[in-house]
This record gives C-alpha cells, sequence and structure tokens, in this order.
C-alpha cells in the first residue's frame, strides 16, 4: 500500500457559511484537477491555454483569484487543504465566472508528481507556514524533493516566486536554492527583493504582516536550463 503524504496544520477552521458549503459540495468538483489524466494539466480547464501557473497553498485565494482575472488565457492551478480558503476562492469563481482555476482541496506534492516535465510557466509559494520551531523545520516547503519537482516542472526560463515575512524561511529558501543549483536568483540590489513585483495583487497574509510591522521579501527565481548545484 502507498504511504499518504502527512499534511501538516488545519483542514477547516470556523463552519462554513451556508453559500460557502454549497459551492464546496456543487463547484469544487467541477473545478477540481483529475490527477489521473495523463494529458494534464491542458485537459484540467475547459480550453487548452497558452500557459500555466502553480500557486502552493493559497490561503484566501486573492491572490490567485486576481492573477486569474488580469490572464484569462492562463491556467492556475491552486493547491490548498483548508477548506475555509478553498470556500473563498470558489466565491471568487462563481462571481467571477472564472473558468481558468483547477482547485485542489489537498495536498499540492500530490499535483506535483502528476504533472508532465517542464509543463509550467511560473510558481508561487506565498507566505508558506514558517514551522518556526527547529524541530518543524523539516515541514516546511522548501527542501530538497520540492525542489528537484519545481524544477522538473517549470520550463526552462520559468519563474518560482517566493514571498515570506520570516527572515529565517528567507533565508531557509535561499540556502536550499543555492544547494539545488536550478534556479537564478534575480536580485542585485535589496529593492530586488524588498519591493512586491509590479503588478503585485498582494494577498491578505500580507497585508496582516505589514499591519503588524513585518517587514515582506520577495524571491524571485529563474529555471536554469540546467542545474548548477552550490550557485544561485
Amino acid at each position: 500500500m502507498e504511504n499518504k503524504r502527512i499534511i501538516y496544520g488545519r483542514r477547516q477552521g470556523h463552519k462554513l457559511h451556508p453559500r460557502q458549503a454549497a459551492l464546496v459540495a456543487d463547484l469544487l468538483p467541477r473545478v477540481q484537477p483529475d490527477l489521473s489524466v495523463s494529458a494534464a494539466p491542458a485537459t484540467w480547464f475547459d480550453t487548452p491555454k497558452t500557459a500555466y501557473v502553480l500557486e502552493v497553498g493559497f490561503g484566501g485565494g486573492e491572490h490567485l483569484a486576481a492573477r486569474a482575472k488580469a490572464a484569462p488565457d492562463t491556467g492556475f492551478i491552486g493547491c490548498e487543504p483548508f477548506i475555509n480558503g478553498v470556500a473563498k476562492l470558489l466565491i471568487e469563481i462563481d462571481e467571477n465566472n472564472l473558468t481558468n482555476i483547477a482547485v485542489h482541496n489537498d495536498d499540492a506534492r500530490d499535483v506535483m508528481a502528476a504533472l508532465p516535465d517542464a509543463c509550467l510557466d511560473a510558481a508561487f509559494l506565498l507566505y508558506p507556514d514558517p514551522w518556526p520551531k527547529k524541530r518543524h523545520n523539516k515541514r516546511r516547503f522548501i527542501n530538497a524533493d520540492n525542489l528537484a519537482q519545481m524544477f522538473r516542472l517549470l520550463k526552462p526560463g520559468g519563474a518560482f516566486l517566493v514571498a515570506s515575512d520570516i527572515a529565517d524561511y528567507l533565508d531557509w529558501t535561499l540556502i536550499h536554492m543555492r544547494a539545488h543549483g536550478g534556479f537564478e536568483w534575480q536580485a542585485d540590489t535589496a529593492a530586488d527583493w524588498l519591493d512586491a513585483p509590479s503588478t503585485w495583487p498582494g494577498t491578505r497574509y500580507e497585508a496582516k504582516a505589514i499591519k503588524a510591522g513585518r517587514v515582506p521579501g520577495y524571491l524571485t527565481f529563474i529555471r536554469r536550463a540546467a542545474a548548477r548545484p552550490g550557485t544561485l
């Protein structure tokens, strides 16, 4: 029997409102990607798209929805195990008729394992759980296995953006990205990683972090044609 991956963290918070519960029951099954389809990701949408983007842990979905509205010809694949956040995104999909979002209400690693090589144009990891206690660091999404998968999935020249308001997580990310060597960090000055990228829609968690006085960092990496371990 295949071992099921462990997902750390909550799967649900408060009880869903009636409208949210109805969307989870009726709309979610229609936008869920079929991970058994070998032609993914093109068959996960009503029509093939010109580009495909993955967001790992989309929270309340505000960033993903904003991106989808701005780029209707791009297929966005969002992964989020927290059902309350999924329900918020489903409201955006329903109200704005967003047909270019596929939603996986479970582990992003399942989606990554199902996707073919070099199929993604970009990927986002925004404000992931920092797991600040040292004994929990191994739970962080940024690790050797996930970076190997991300390198496999992104096209050469594809972008991987990591945002966090936790300095230790940003340092951790740079250390692991350097060890892998498949991604070139796009930063020459502090402004390149302290300032949000242009056309940045923001996230709800980001707004809370800034209000609390925490400083977000934005690390943009470009996938190299071949890995050069030990370099950024």
